[in-house]
């Protein structure tokens, strides 16, 4: 009897040794160890949720911060490779400040002197960038735990339940962000939120974007065009001064494709001094319409195309100015600077100081939406 409790005893450790073993090896297309994202801050639990279509392209996502962690896809040798930065586990994401591909609000980009007025009532925000609040404060929802509402094989939606007094915003709001791979290989994101008092929002994807798939490179070789032909000029601490000045003849003109290192470096002109390169908003002559591209970026190296469409009246390019070398991120790779580049669609920064401007308030009774596409495809010359 003693035998065979002990025989029985040493089948189910052996089974458990194999499943804890499998579970722990088991990876996604990335790379990534879903256990890595397991973990639980204030009562809520963190994952990794895989999304994929039938064409090989992948997509991983995690709760925190409802975040792109990694994007797959094939380049001109068919080979897939992970085009966005990141880290390979939460811990990374919660102990080390940054926005790699998160799901940024309740308000993208920067609000000058962390203030703005909303019917007659003054709000102090705080302030975490150069005296101003940028993408939301310190404790932005990129810091928070998204709540997973529904997953499929290629979708997820999050929902981020905001309080009153959120970062010093005012109005209660829900807000959720859908992530969805389709079978063109485009990444679509959808977001919607809603409030029980006035508030202002501006939603958006944080993604550093490396179409070569080695952020080890820099994207400067990376062709880029924004359909623009104004961009709005800032200041020395990057608030728009509130001007809409023409492109042409500036290195801020990408009409035409254009290599991200081109201008970069062109300091005596006086945006790019005050950026450290690219930072700033360009004024989208797609005027909200889903079917002309907005911005498209190209990979010599690998020949990977992203196109990206938008119903946002604005685009910022930022040129990853500020990556310094001090953060190694997945597999080990130290990010340099300039080893990605962001193209966030959104509402002008510093709206809810510019009445003049699109608006970026949200009422009782209105619903928030905003949508963006990344589109991959390869272009072989």
């Amino acid at each position: 009897m003693k035998i065979k409790l002990l025989a029985r005893c040493v089948a189910f450790l052996c089974i458990y040794l194999f499943c804890a073993c499998t579970e722990t090896t088991t990876s996604t297309v990335s790379g990534l160890y879903p256990n890595n994202f397991k973990a639980e801050k204030d009562g809520q639990k963190t994952g990794l949720y895989v999304l994929n279509n039938n064409k090989g392209m992948e997509v991983c996502v995690t709760n925190f911060g409802g975040r792109v962690v990694s994007i797959m896809v094939p380049d001109k040798e068919g080979v897939l490779r992970d085009v966005v930065l990141g880290f390979d586990n939460v811990a990374d994401y919660m102990e080390i400040p940054s926005d790699f591909g998160a799901s940024i609000g309740r308000f993208a980009n920067r609000i000058a002197r962390g203030r703005f007025t909303l019917d007659g009532t003054v709000y102090e925000l705080p302030k975490n960038n150069f005296g101003h609040c940028l993408h939301g404060g310190p404790n932005g929802w990129q810091y928070k735990i998204y709540e997973v509402e529904n997953v499929t094989d290629n979708s997820i939606t999050l929902v981020m339940h905001s309080p009153d007094g959120d970062e010093s915003f005012p109005g209660k709001v829900t807000a959720k962000v859908t992530y969805t791979v389709n079978a063109d290989n485009a990444l679509e994101i959808a977001y919607e939120a809603t409030t029980d008092q006035p508030t202002v929002i501006n939603m958006t994807n944080h993604s550093y974007f490396n179409l070569s798939g080695n952020p080890e490179n820099t994207i400067l070789d990376h062709m880029l065009y924004v359909n623009a032909e104004y961009y709005t000029p800032v200041g020395q601490t990057l608030i728009p001064t509130g001007e809409m000045v023409p492109v042409s003849g500036t290195p801020m003109d990408f009409l035409e494709p254009k290599a991200l290192g081109a201008d970069i470096d062109n300091t005596e002109y006086e945006q790019i001094r005050f950026g450290n390169g690219y930072d700033h908003n360009w004024v989208l002559e797609s005027k909200g319409n889903m079917e002309i591209v907005a911005a498209s970026l190209y990979s010599p190296e690998s020949g990977i195309k992203m196109e990206v469409c938008t119903d946002e009246p604005g685009i910022q390019v930022y040129s990853g100015n500020f990556l310094n070398g001090t953060v190694a991120g997945k597999h080990g790779i130290v990010y340099q600077q300039r080893a990605a580049v962001c193209l966030e669609t959104q509402h002008y920064p510093d709206s809810p100081n510019r009445p003049e401007w699109p608006t970026v308030v949200l009422l009782p009774g209105e619903e928030y939406s905003s949508h963006c596409t990344y589109k991959f495809s390869i272009v072989t010359l």
